[in-house]
């Protein structure tokens, strides 16, 4: 019997992008998961691999987008006419003003369709909704809005609104969401990018800091708890902790930092298929 795989690539901001290395890993080994879920950054990616993107073709889009800074700037002056505009009202302050939608208009990867309907994988995306204390999970209708939801880290983006419910990120409820794409007969992979605050202990860290870390520390207690109920047949972490959520254009140094995932998942994965035959 052929043993099915899926897919859930966790929230992380630019630490997210490690995800393409286990994407590659599976590539190479000739497994292709049969569905995937995603949270925030997990989802962007979950996105392009559902769509049909193997995970060298989502790395080159990474690295094509966000090589060279003023390409950056250039492609969200394409989408909007000043897409800074919400961080310089006077009555609100800089920060959490900025439209993610603007942003996926701007760098999704062109191969990802308008609907879940269209994708060549059924993908699960996560996001929280903010007055219901709940997670909310999409897997039809239109795709854009919920990934825009998923990675809309409170701090920074403004929440979206779909059907009268106002959502944040994805990673506040469920930062690896394996447990959505639980099955019988299938052997789920659970990817983990959050990370925890790096520094030398008694170091005062800033405002940003301290929210960015906070965070962390909380959706980290959540996988440890889920973990220690029901874990994936295979968990994996990124060794990114020194890198910051939006540390997008750093994406040379992420993919190099954490090359070591894609052995990792060879690894992990000859291990598991192993046993399995043997049982």
């Amino acid at each position: 019997m052929t043993r099915e795989f899926g897919l859930a690539l966790g929230s992380g901001g630019a630490r997210g992008i490690a995800h393409v290395h286990v994407i590659k890993a599976l590539d190479d080994l000739g497994i292709r998961a049969s569905i995937v879920s995603g949270s925030s950054i997990g989802s962007i990616v979950g996105a392009g691999y559902a769509a049909g993107m193997r995970g060298e073709e989502i790395e080159d889009v990474f690295r094509s987008t966000f090589s060279n800074r003023m390409q950056v700037l250039s492609k969200l002056w394409q989408v909007s006419s000043n897409p800074f505009a919400g961080w310089m009202k006077k009555d609100r302050g800089p920060l959490g003003q900025m439209d993610v939608s603007t942003l996926l208009d701007a760098f999704l990867p062109e191969s990802v369709p308008a609907s879940f309907e269209e994708l060549e994988l059924p993908l699960l995306v996560t996001a929280t909704d903010f007055y219901g204390d709940r997670a909310i999970v999409f897997g039809s209708g239109e795709l854009k809005p919920a990934v825009a939801a998923s990675c809309a880290v409170p701090v920074l983006f403004k929440p979206v609104r779909i059907d009268g419910t106002v959502l944040v990120d994805g990673g506040f409820y469920n930062p690896v969401p394996f447990d959505i794409i639980r099955s019988d007969g299938r052997f789920v992979i659970g990817v983990d990018v959050v990370g925890t605050p790096e520094g030398k202990p008694g170091t005062w860290p800033s405002r940003m800091e301290a929210g960015i870390g906070a965070s962390q520390l909380m959706m980290q207690a959540i996988t440890h708890h889920k973990l220690a109920n029901d874990p994936p047949e295979i968990f994996l972490r990124a060794p990114n902790n020194s890198f910051k959520v939006l540390d997008f254009l750093k994406v040379e140094e992420i993919l190099e930092n954490s090359e070591p995932l894609y052995e990792e998942t060879k690894r992990k994965v000859h291990s598991l298929l192993e046993a399995d035959r043997v049982i």
